[in-house]
C-alpha cells in the first residue's frame, strides 16, 4: 500500500478498509510514513469523517501500537473499570470518584491527563501533595490498583504511542476539532488501559469544549459506539459545564475540596449529583449494581459509611503521598500568600457565568499552562465560587482570589467580576443532562 493512495482516497470521501487503516497507523507509530502525510491524512478525515467502522478501526490499532495492559478481575475480585471526563472547570471529579468506585468492589486503573487550555488536569491537581508519584513504574502501579483498588497516574510512553505522534502533529495543523479523532484519541489510550467498562464524562456549556449540546451529543454518541464497538462496554453521561463544578477552581484548591467531599465536610450537591451519576454507570457496566439507581444508593452507602476517604487514604500513601492526608489536607497542601474577596458591583442574583473565562483567570494566576513546558502554581485559584441562582451582595462575594501576589490578585478578582452577570433572578438547568449508551 501507499499511504498517499489511502490520503487521495479520504480525500475523495472514501471508506477506508480496516487494512488501509492499520496500514496508516503502523507507518504512524514506526515514522515511515511523514508529518506532512499525516498532516494531508488529518485534514482528510477533519472535512470528510469516518464511518463507525472507520472508527473502530482506527481506534483499535492504535491501541495495538503500544502495551496492553491485561488485569485478571477473577484475581483482583472484582471488575477493572475507569471514566474520562472532556474536562471543565472545577472538575476534580476523578478525585472522588475512583474511590468511590473502589469502595463499592471495582478496580480504577486511572490513566489521567494535564490542563489543557483554560481546564485544569488531574495530573496536575495530584502534584499538589506533597510525594504523590503520578508515574509510578508499573509493578507500583499494579500493586496500588490491586491492593487500594483504585490508582491515578500518567499516560506512559508505552500505551498507545501513535496516539502521542497523532495528536502532536494534528494540534499544529488545525485539525484536532474532529469528532473521530478525538474519539480515536481518547479511546486508544483508555482502552490500552485494560478496562472491562468505560463511562464517560461529555461537558457542554460556556467552560465546556464542546460548547454546543449539538457536539456534545455527537461525541457522547461517537465514544460509546466506538469503545463498545472495540470490544469495551462504555455508556456517556452529559453533563453541565455552564458553571463551576464545585465551588473551588485551582489544583491544591480542589484537591482539598476533593479532601472535603470524601470525610464529608462539605459536598456541593451539583458535584455530588454529577460524581454519584459517573458511579452509578460505573457499577452498573461492571456487574456491581443491576441499575442506575441501585448503584447510586451503593456509591452514596460508601461514601457516607467513610470506606471512599478510606480507598482515596490508602491510595495517596500507596503512591507516595503522606499517610494521614485526608486527617490534615491544609497541613500538606501550600497556601497562597494573596487571598483577596470578589465583591459584585452590586446585590443581586448570579444570573449566568462564562465559565471558560473564570477557568482563563485560573490560569493567568499560575494555575495552568500558555505553554507546555511553563511550570504551574499549585497554591492559585479561586474558592467560594458562587453558583448560577445563589444571592450575592456585600456580605457574599462572587468568589475569593488565591494568588501569588497583590498585583495579579486583581486582574483575577476584575476579570472573576467581568465573568458573572448579576440580575434579580437566575436558575440553573439540570446537571445531569442526558445518557447515551454504546450500541
Amino acid at each position: 500500500m501507499l499511504p498517499q493512495e489511502i490520503i487521495r482516497k479520504k480525500r475523495d470521501k472514501g471508506e477506508l478498509s480496516p487494512e488501509e487503516i492499520a496500514f496508516f497507523v503502523k507507518g504512524l507509530t514506526d515514522e515511515t510514513i511523514t508529518e506532512g502525510q499525516v498532516a494531508a491524512f488529518a485534514m482528510a478525515v477533519f472535512f470528510n469523517g469516518m464511518t463507525m467502522d472507520e472508527r473502530v478501526a482506527l481506534t483499535k490499532g492504535m491501541v495495538a501500537s503500544g502495551e496492553t495492559m491485561q488485569w485478571d478481575a477473577a484475581s483482583l475480585g472484582g471488575p477493572v473499570l475507569d471514566k474520562h471526563s472532556t474536562g471543565g472547570v472545577g472538575d476534580k471529579v476523578s478525585l472522588m470518584l475512583a474511590p468511590i468506585v473502589a469502595a463499592c468492589g471495582g478496580f480504577v486503573p486511572m490513566i489521567s491527563g494535564r490542563g489543557l487550555g483554560h481546564t485544569g488536569g488531574t495530573l496536575d491537581k495530584l502534584d499538589s501533595i506533597p510525594g504523590y508519584t503520578t508515574a509510578p513504574g508499573p509493578a507500583l502501579f499494579r500493586k496500588t490498583v490491586a491492593e487500594a483498588g483504585c490508582a491515578i497516574i500518567g499516560q506512559t510512553a508505552e500505551l498507545a504511542p501513535a496516539d502521542k505522534r497523532f495528536y502532536g502533529i494534528r494540534d499544529v495543523t488545525a485539525t484536532v476539532e474532529s469528532v473521530p479523532l478525538i474519539t480515536a484519541s481518547i479511546l486508544s489510550k483508555k482502552l490500552a488501559a485494560g478496562l472491562d467498562a468505560l463511562v464517560m464524562d461529555v461537558k457542554t456549556g460556556t467552560g465546556a469544549f464542546a460548547a454546543e449540546i449539538s457536539m456534545a451529543q455527537e461525541l457522547a454518541r461517537s465514544i460509546a459506539t466506538v469503545a463498545s464497538g472495540a470490544g469495551t462496554p462504555t455508556t456517556a453521561l452529559i453533563t453541565d459545564m455552564n458553571q463551576v463544578l464545585g465551588r473551588d477552581v485551582g489544583n491544591a484548591l480542589e484537591v482539598a475540596e476533593a479532601a472535603a467531599y470524601l470525610t464529608g465536610e462539605r459536598r456541593d450537591p451539583r458535584l455530588h449529583e454529577v460524581t454519584i451519576a459517573l458511579a452509578a454507570e460505573m457499577l452498573v457496566l461492571g456487574g456491581l449494581a443491576a441499575n442506575p439507581e441501585g448503584g447510586a444508593s451503593k456509591a452514596e452507602a460508601a461514601l457516607y459509611s467513610g470506606k471512599a476517604a478510606e480507598k482515596f487514604g490508602a491510595m495517596v500513601a500507596a503512591l507516595g503521598g503522606p499517610a494521614d492526608f485526608l486527617e490534615r489536607p491544609s497541613a500538606h497542601l501550600t497556601a497562597a500568600p494573596v487571598t483577596l474577596p470578589v465583591h459584585p458591583s452590586g446585590a443581586g442574583i448570579v444570573a449566568s457565568m462564562d465559565t471558560r473565562a473564570i477557568g482563563v483567570a485560573v490560569v493567568e494566576l499560575g494555575g495552568g499552562r500558555t505553554r507546555a513546558a511553563d511550570p504551574v502554581d499549585h497554591r492559585v485559584g479561586l474558592t467560594e465560587v458562587a453558583a448560577i441562582g445563589e444571592a450575592v451582595g456585600p456580605d457574599r462575594p462572587l468568589a475569593v482570589v488565591h494568588a501569588a501576589d497583590t498585583e495579579s490578585a486583581e486582574r483575577a478578582v476584575a476579570a472573576v467580576r467581568r465573568a458573572m452577570a448579576i440580575g434579580e433572578n437566575g436558575g440553573a438547568g439540570p446537571v445531569v443532562m442526558e445518557r447515551i449508551a454504546g450500541s
